[in-house]
């Protein structure tokens, strides 16, 4: 039996069928989760795709803490279910307490649509398990709210245990200690502000994407069937 990723769709979301697509082609079975279900029955994943939730209004991801499905991704995070949250996604997690720090603003409050070199920081979470710490990734990102912040208490605390996922190597955003991605402490719950399903054949300029969403779904329990070396 295939491998069921639940992909979070709130109003506003637009990155669902390019997250599903990459998920179908790994081998995965995606499945659009409507905002307003209050149940991820059978899903062995779940990932929060990019998007405007809500519009954004008031703040990127605040509303979209409220919906009923929260919820019940919020009891995944729990039980230990790998759940993603990439851009939008990653500011809904944040917003709802299930990743430390927030999103603010750009640097310069510019929008920013450019691939970026990201450098893989560790291999201890549910995103880059198949990856090599190290290694340098191109990665899209289409933003306008990716500076990420957290206190001193809390950087420090994600510097020590090993929370920083990835890191921009030429910041576009003026994120802190340029963070482009962080786990919670159990390591199953990641957010990154790049796109790797925007990463994921030739065509689209990279296929760097592949690697990071072939080990999310291998944490899952799915065997991709795409090479990605």
């Amino acid at each position: 039996m295939s491998v069921r990723v639940a992909v979070v769709q709130f109003p506003g979301t637009n990155c669902e069928l390019d997250v599903a697509t990459v998920c179908d082609r790994l081998g995965a079975a995606p499945e659009i989760v409507f905002h307003r279900e209050r149940s991820l029955a059978g899903a062995d994943a779940v990932i929060l795709p990019g998007g405007f939730a809500h519009g954004d209004y008031l703040r990127a991801g605040a509303i979209a803490r409220f919906s009923p499905v929260m919820e019940a991704v919020r009891a995944a995070a729990r039980a230990g279910m790998p759940v993603l949250g990439i851009c939008n996604g990653f500011q809904v997690l944040c917003e709802s307490g299930m990743l430390p720090g927030a999103l603010m603003r750009n640097a310069g409050l510019r929008f920013v649509c450019a691939t970026v070199p990201v450098r893989v920081e560790t291999a201890a979470d549910v995103l880059t398990a198949a990856a090599v710490p190290g290694s340098v990734l191109q990665l899209p990102v289409n933003h306008f709210e990716g500076c990420y912040t957290c206190d001193d208490a809390t950087l420090t605390r994600l510097r020590a245990e090993g929370r920083v996922v990835l890191r921009y190597l030429e910041n576009p955003n003026g994120s802190l200690d340029d963070i482009a991605g962080v786990c919670n402490e159990s390591g199953n719950v990641v957010g990154l502000m790049p796109h790797p399903e925007r990463a994921c054949d030739a065509l689209l300029g990279s296929s760097d994407g592949l690697v990071l969403l072939s080990g999310f779904l291998t944490a899952a329990g799915c065997r991709p069937t795409v090479a990605t070396g």
